[in-house]
């Protein structure tokens, strides 16, 4: 190859594969020497193989499908035969298969110098990912860049006493029994979650582990998030030096501050709700030049003020990342101190907030915004529920004084900044969020999915245009902050999906330059039709994950070009970070961004995206245990449930009437020879042409509950459907397919 030409595909992939961290077409262009006219080439050589699935876009550079990011959290899991360490992703999904191996670059000299941040067996960090050269090793090598977390190498289980000694019951699905000797218990009683160390495992047998900690009994209250707190490593309880700052924490004077408490702003919030970060209040706009326009006011609670940097308070939030919400219990961020009492906007109560001011003209285009740091007090605290019937004419007591002044100039203004959101033409998905209901006793006592009122859609697009006014404002000031990005769908992931729409007569426009009102389109086409619960669940899977960055390339869901997280700093790191950079560009007084901070914004984003989909992942994990528990007494029952995932290895079944997933192994659907077609998201028998496609209603039979690892396993009792076409003839065009006939069914070990 010649320096200054454009490699052959082969050669950018290799380089890619290679340099994960140089993979940017600035720097492939740089690597080969491409000016001028090449680069114009490069570009539309990479574009070849992004439209070939060969490649996928990132945020700022190009990476192999399946490849880990440049900056990834790993968690530290053994050393491999020289004694180096090897990690893994922290997080993975379950359907990608084993989570690829790393190896650990630490050299002595560096570790001498203080160059590079050490970690150990049991350590969550944050490193920098390499593409590794050595071939005979780990496709990855990393480099340390902090220590995050220290020490998460227990396993955790519960002991079942068995004779003299016991059992250790696995919580993750792909979880394994050990043995724990008589001499290696303890204090453990039968029922109680512990930590173990493996003491050693054998060729024959079950591994042996030794107890190390007992955290609780599974029979007491709270205990099964509690077992997901464990599981992820979720920070739960703050240390003393945190409690303590928290409680010399003084009211917030009336320095650098505007008074506010005259505007009668109100909070609405889920009727259950212990902090008010965010309050409301809308008038119509007097000025001659806006006719027809409106004033929307929203304040959030000033947590800059009362979280430093660098404070014990601010290390154990970034700690956290977020709060966590289980059925049973919330993990907050921030000690209650604060987060209920000092920084919650109380009702009738002076509090120090972050507000905006946005004047709208009657179409819901922004005309003009500010921020100002206030003293408000907050007019009235209520539910959504009661602001909803106080306007639809059936008022309380409380709301009923507050219709004509507040609540109706809410909603006008609510209708003209929709008018604004139409035009934008976000993705509008549907997909049902269900809460579970709890019994006093903390089992489940049902699944409610609740009514989405216009009180909700009112307070989310006021939040969303606050988030858009903090982003606008920290640019416009040359500001370094995090932005709420979202990613288009990969151009792989759109084939699949626009593969998936041609079996049921749908068609997606193909192109780079997909918008998120491409698939408003289809998802009002599928609707009211038995294809709209598929057609929503295929368009999210499409979809990339929104995450945190210093770099912005915009929302892509939200159809919009600048996006932060501002309004909820009591729950979110990433919000906080935004209210310093806007106490700073703004000089709005103490509490706002470092140079430190700035130059570190990279690491705070990897790090609070890790730690939000640790947050969802410990939720999801409580749930599916829930539901588990729930269901473990009505082993051999029938139910209705449907296909909410088809892969090589067998089908996922929903439950919608309990909000629960589980699997029916490929192994079990018969004595037919099963073949996967992703495209048509089916398993389809080769001999009779009878399948199962995602989003078939189908008949089952719950045959195990495994409550402690949130699983369960279903049996088939619905005959297959005669499959489309393509379906069947997909193993002759490169398909793959499971299941042998005649196999019994395995022994559940997840």
């Amino acid at each position: 190859m010649i320096h200054g030409e454009v490699p052959s595909r082969e050669v950018l992939l290799q380089f890619i594969t290679d340099n994960p961290d140089r993979a940017s077409k600035r720097e492939i262009a740089k690597a080969f020497g491409l000016k001028g006219d090449t680069r114009v080439e490069l570009k539309q050589a990479l574009r070849d193989l992004e439209n070939d699935g060969l490649v996928n876009k990132t945020r700022k550079s190009l990476a192999r499908p399946g490849a880990l990011p440049p900056v990834t959290v790993l968690d530290i899991t053994t050393r491999d035969k020289d004694g180096e360490l090897i990690g893994r992703p922290a997080e993975w999904p379950e359907d990608a298969g084993a989570a690829p191996a790393v190896l650990i670059r630490q050299s002595s000299s560096d570790r001498a110098k203080g160059k590079t941040a050490v970690g150990g067996i049991g350590d969550r960090v944050l490193a920098k990912i390499f593409a590794n050269k050595d071939r005979a090793g780990p496709a990855y090598t990393a480099r340390v860049i902090k220590v995050i977390d220290r020490q998460r190498g227990a396993v955790l289980g519960v002991v079942r006493m068995m004779g003299e000694g016991a059992r250790l019951m696995p919580i993750e699905r792909r979880g394994e029994e050990m043995q724990i000797d008589a001499a290696d218990i303890g204090e453990a009683k039968d029922g109680d979650l512990v930590e173990v160390e493996v003491s050693r495992a054998t060729r024959l047998g079950l591994t042996r582990a030794r107890v190390l900690n007992i955290v609780g009994s599974v029979a007491s209250e709270k205990a099964i998030s509690m077992i997901a707190i464990h599981a992820h490593g979720i920070p739960y309880i703050f240390p003393q030096s945190v409690i303590d700052e928290a409680e010399a924490a003084k009211p917030a004077s009336m320095s650098h501050r505007e008074d506010w408490r005259h505007v009668p702003l109100i909070t609405i919030d889920p009727h259950d709700a212990k902090d008010h970060d965010d309050a409301v209040y809308a008038e119509p706009d007097t000025s001659e030049d806006n006719p027809g326009g409106v004033v929307v006011t929203v304040a959030i609670a000033d947590v800059s003020y009362y979280i430093r940097p660098k404070s014990a308070l601010d290390r154990e939030a970034l700690k956290r990342g977020n709060s966590v919400y289980f059925p049973d219990r919330v993990v907050p961020m921030l000690p209650e101190r604060i987060s209920n009492d000092l920084c919650s906007l109380r009702e009738g109560v002076d509090r120090p907030a972050l507000a905006v001011r946005m004047v709208f003209s009657a179409e819901g285009r922004k005309v003009r915004h500010t921020f100002h740091r206030i003293m408000m007090k907050s007019a009235a605290k209520l539910s959504y529920q009661q602001a909803q019937a106080a306007i639809d004419g059936q008022a309380d007591e409380k709301a009923g004084p507050l219709l004509e002044p507040i609540l109706k100039p809410l909603w006008a203004a609510y209708a003209t900044l929709k008018r604004g959101r139409d035009r934008r033409q976000p993705l509008e998905l549907d997909m049902p969020e269900r809460k579970i209901i709890l019994k006093p006793d903390g089992t489940v006592d049902r699944v409610h999915v609740p009514e989405r009122l216009d009180a909700h859609k009112l307070i989310e697009e006021m939040m969303i245009q606050a988030n858009v006014a903090a982003a606008e404002t920290l640019e416009a000031k040359r500001q370094k902050l995090v932005y709420r990005i979202h990613d288009a769908p990969t151009l792989s992931k759109q084939e699949v999906l626009r593969e998936f729409l041609a079996t049921i007569g749908f068609s997606l426009v193909k192109g780079g330059n997909l918008r998120s009102n491409s698939f408003n389109g289809i998802l009002a086409k599928a609707q009211d039709t038995p294809h709209q619960i598929i057609v929503n669940e295929m368009v999210l899977r499409s979809q990339s994950q929104a995450i945190y960055s210093p770099d912005n390339i915009g929302h892509f869901g939200l159809n919009l070009m600048k996006y932060a997280h501002f309004t909820s700093p009591i729950r979110r790191y990433a919000d906080l970070i935004v209210h310093r950079a806007l106490v700073a560009a703004l000089g709005l007084g103490e509490g706002g961004i470092t140079q430190e901070e700035e130059a570190s914004l990279e690491d705070i984003a990897a790090e609070i995206s890790t730690f939000e989909r640790r947050a969802m992942a410990a939720e999801r994990d409580t749930v599916n245990r829930l539901v588990a528990h729930h269901l473990a007494g009505r082993i051999g029952e029938d139910f209705e449930g449907q296909i909410g995932g088809v892969t090589k290895s067998g089908l996922f079944i929903s439950l919608p009437q309990f909000g629960a997933d589980g699997f029916i192994p490929v192994s079990t659907l018969g004595r037919d020879y099963y073949i996967y077609d992703e495209a048509h998201q089916a398993l389809t028998g080769e001999k009779s042409g009878l399948g199962y496609q995602l989003g078939d209603t189908v008949e089952v039979r719950l045959v195990e509950a495994v409550p402690l690892a949130g699983a369960l396993r279903f049996e088939m009792l619905s005959e297959g459907r005669k499959m489309p076409a393509g379906a069947r003839s997909f193993h002759k065009a490169g398909g793959r397919g499971r299941k042998q006939p005649g196999t019994r069914p395995p022994r559940s070990r997840r």
